[in-house]
């Protein structure tokens, strides 16, 4: 468990910080930058929270604490393969989301157009949580390609977004109100 008492360190004030096995990064490394952007999305999430309930609310609180174990798995290198005690995200989470996702699809119509972001306040925070995840599944994807990284954290992150974007048109009244694109409308 984590115990801090001082919130403020002084070791990255010159520009590094440190990794979950005690290594330094500069701030601007890749892997930073991947961990950073799911801590994004869950800041965004918590956003989406404000707007949610019930089994919607119970959905993201699981979310927001998988994102925290991502961003754990993320900021210790190593593929998920290696002896120790990094925690790392494991198949059971990926199972988990794509469970859900194929319950709120049975509950959707079948989508006749793409949706612009937006709907209820709900909706639209899911929908730049989405986009947020994406980058974030960009930035695990371009380190994968330079270094080890758990395959699970990556089909975590990439399933994260389809999760977020069923939700998104769960909560738009089941897709009545998504907000649907009409390509070349405005020309």
């Amino acid at each position: 468990m984590v115990k801090l008492t001082k919130i403020y360190t002084r070791g990255g004030d010159k520009g590094e910080t440190s990794l979950g096995d005690g290594s330094r990064k500069p701030k601007h490394d890749l892997r930073v930058a991947a961990y950073g952007s799911v801590d994004e999305t869950n800041a965004v999430i918590g956003l989406a929270r404000l707007h949610s309930e019930g089994d919607t609310d119970d959905m993201l609180a699981r979310i927001q604490n998988d994102l925290f174990d991502l961003g754990a798995d993320l900021c210790c290198p190593g593929d998920g393969t290696e002896e120790g005690q990094a925690l790392r995200i494991v198949d059971a989470q990926v199972d988990r989301l794509e469970a859900e996702i194929d319950a709120m699809n049975d509950q959707l119509d079948a989508l006749t157009s793409f949706i612009l972001p937006g709907g209820s306040a709900a909706a639209a925070h899911l929908h730049l949580g989405r986009t947020v995840s994406r980058r974030a599944e960009r930035l695990i994807c371009e380190l994968a390609s330079l270094e080890p990284v758990n395959p699970v954290a990556l089909r975590y992150i990439n399933r994260l977004s389809d999760h977020l974007f069923q939700l998104s048109r769960l909560l738009n009244d089941g897709g009545k109100t998504d907000v649907l694109w009409t390509p070349g409308a405005n020309r």
